[in-house]
């Protein structure tokens, strides 16, 4: 273990899916199915080059699990999709808050599908988190449901839950499946489902559209592969609090490329979501392993 090279290179991964996403709002006029299908289909051959540099090629490849797969890549997906589309309504930093609540969901997901037991110190991080989450998007249902950002909120909290479903099937699979393996069938099935979208409108995309949607593909890959090396290096729960270094990125790349300024609303509720998760992945850390047993007896009811 070397903890020091691991969160390195989480932060390196957190920087460049911020950096993507920002590809993404910046292509805004392409449609989030679109977007999806560019960000996905070009994340495969960088994920099956890292595959063959890492000796699972074409090991990585065979599966048991594929209901499994299945499930967690269409959660992933519609997650990727609802993103996406959320981008073209909020501001970047607003979004990244709001997808901070993906870990406080994922618990209440865990506690009725795996049988995780929920205890006083998880409820009372769930309830910060839903806080967190109604002071920020308050303000954009003020004036009712039918507007942009209030769409915008609804769209991100929706990716926020699907991210959590399909964290859910990828914590039932742990240990019994190879992160590579997770990550080429989720790029696989999104690339395929993306599809789906071409009669909903799909655009032929400007010079510097293609190249913000090529960069988006390949920057994602690059991505997820520094996020699964980073695992290699240190524990979960060392990790997991860097990951709110994209807050950062995106309240920086927020206000220089696209002049959004946060509000402070945006900034309560994100710290009291932030303070959330902290809690929450602090107390997996104390659970250590002892329901891991259990988790996977109630997990096969799921594959």
């Amino acid at each position: 273990m070397n903890p020091a090279r691991g969160i390195f290179l989480m932060i390196s991964a957190i920087t460049v899916f911020t950096i993507m996403t920002a590809f993404i709002k910046e292509a805004g006029r392409v449609p989030a199915g679109q977007a999806v299908f560019f960000r996905s289909f070009l994340s495969i051959p960088v994920i099956l080059i890292w595959m063959k540099m890492q000796g699972e090629f074409p090991a990585a490849l065979k599966t048991n699990r594929l209901g499994s797969h299945a499930v967690r890549s269409l959660a992933g997906s519609v997650a990727m999709g609802l993103g996406f589309a959320g981008l073209k309504y909020l501001p970047l930093p607003e979004v990244t808050a709001i997808r901070f609540v993906t870990p406080v969901v994922m618990v209440i997901l865990a506690a009725i599908m795996l049988g995780e037991r929920l205890r006083m110190i998880r409820i009372s991080a769930v309830l910060v988190g839903l806080i967190g989450v109604v002071i920020i998007t308050a303000p954009r249902f003020s004036s009712g449901f039918a507007n942009a950002a209030a769409l915008g909120a609804i769209l991100t909290l929706g990716s926020a839950c699907m991210a959590a479903l399909a964290q859910v099937f990828i914590k039932s699979m742990s240990g019994q499946e190879k992160a590579t393996t997770i990550v080429f069938y989720f790029g696989v099935t999104a690339t395929f489902l993306s599809l789906f979208t071409i009669p909903f409108g799909w655009v032929w995309p400007t010079g510097y559209e293609a190249s913000l949607l090529i960069g988006a593909g390949l920057v994602g890959g690059i991505g997820q592969l520094l996020l699964t090396s980073s695992y290699r290096f240190a524990d979960a729960g060392v990790l997991a609090p860097f990951t709110y270094v994209s807050m950062l990125w995106s309240l920086l790349i927020g206000y220089v490329w696209f002049a959004e300024t946060p509000t402070w609303p945006m900034m309560a509720g994100a710290t009291l979501i932030i303070a959330a998760g902290a809690v929450i992945v602090w107390r997996e850390q104390q659970l250590g392993q002892g329901n891991t047993a259990e988790r996977k007896v109630k997990a096969k009811r799921w594959q």
